[in-house]
């Protein structure tokens, strides 16, 4: 059998012209930066990240990584990176799990179950996240007991001082021991998760409602209770619809993160704000941040699309 021409075969053509695209996205991308260079040196301006290693001058209030203002900016820029992936992480977790909660809620045979689920969904999706942030920080957490009358929670201990977790203890009016979270990271992970699972739970209720009802009558005819039928039956197949769409919306979380800086909290824009307000770096530091960005949204993707290709090998 005589091969066909490489102009002839699709396959060889699209690679081809996938990667003049690409090239011709570099070529822009390369004179752009080019242009930029040249206009900035005619100006007595170069790009640079010296400054990167100059000392800070600013505390952080709240960070995970050690630091004092004599570190570098580099350094604080770090901080402010681990503040945001702490956000993150914990974020897609409690997000995921309320937004699995609400959307298979919407399927409840309890009208009213089923109604709040609804409601929930559709009030929080409609209201700006930016406003639920301040409402949640300057309406609630601000206005919390001091330590010696701390709301008492299962497992929570809600003051002034913080939310604290795993039972903290009164010691001379002060709350100690436990995890502690400042209401500025409490605030923060409260009207993320709250908002970003009513849009997972949207994902969730339509990849339940993608499985044949004929699935759920099967499974009732075994005997399966509706909690088991859901666990066991529905959302196994459900999956292959809802990875998806989860996608986008953690995407979207770890983008929405960075308003943070509307309620204080010290996340990685924040800082970035504070150092460009002291270096005047403008160009640099969101150079610096985009590509912390894009970098944080292309590992996401690459995970998420490694489980879907998973779940699509189950599925088979």
């Amino acid at each position: 059998m005589t091969a066909l021409p490489w102009w002839r075969d699709s396959r060889k053509v699209g690679w081809l012209v996938q990667a003049a695209v690409g090239l011709g996205l570099l070529l822009v991308v390369a004179l752009l930066l080019s242009n930029l260079e040249h206009n900035l040196t005619r100006a007595g301006l170069r790009l640079t990240l010296g400054w990167l290693n100059q000392p800070a001058g600013f505390d952080i209030a709240e960070t995970l990584l050690p630091y004092r203002a004599s570190d570098s900016y580099g350094r604080a820029l770090l901080a402010g990176l681990v503040n945001t992936l702490r956000v993150v992480g914990i974020g897609l977790v409690l997000a995921t799990g309320l937004g699995v909660v609400a959307g298979a809620a919407s399927f409840s045979t309890n009208p009213l179950l089923r109604g709040l689920s609804r409601t929930y969904v559709e009030v929080v999706r409609n209201i700006p996240l930016l406003l639920q942030l301040v409402f949640w920080y300057f309406a609630v957490f601000l206005t919390l007991p001091p330590a010696n009358q701390a709301l008492q929670l299962p497992g929570l201990q809600l003051a002034k001082s913080g939310v604290y977790l795993l039972g903290a203890r009164l010691v001379n009016g002060e709350l100690v021991g436990g995890w502690r979270l400042s209401l500025e990271l409490a605030a923060l992970l409260t009207g993320l998760v709250i908002y970003s699972a009513a849009f997972i739970a949207e994902v969730v209720r339509g990849g339940i409602a993608s499985v044949p009802k004929g699935q759920w009558e099967a499974a009732e005819s075994l005997g399966l209770k509706p909690l088991a039928t859901l666990r066991l039956v529905v959302l196994p197949q459900a999956l292959r619809v809802i990875v998806p769409g989860l996608n986008s919306q953690y995407i979207s979380l770890a983008k929405n993160s960075s308003l943070a800086v509307a309620i204080g909290y010290p996340d990685l824009y924040a800082v970035a704000e504070t150092t460009l307000n002291q270096t005047g770096r403008g160009i640099e530091v969101f150079l610096l941040l985009m590509a912390v960005y894009l970098g944080l949204d292309l590992c996401i993707s690459v995970l998420m699309n490694g489980l879907e290709r998973l779940v699509s090998l189950k599925d088979r």
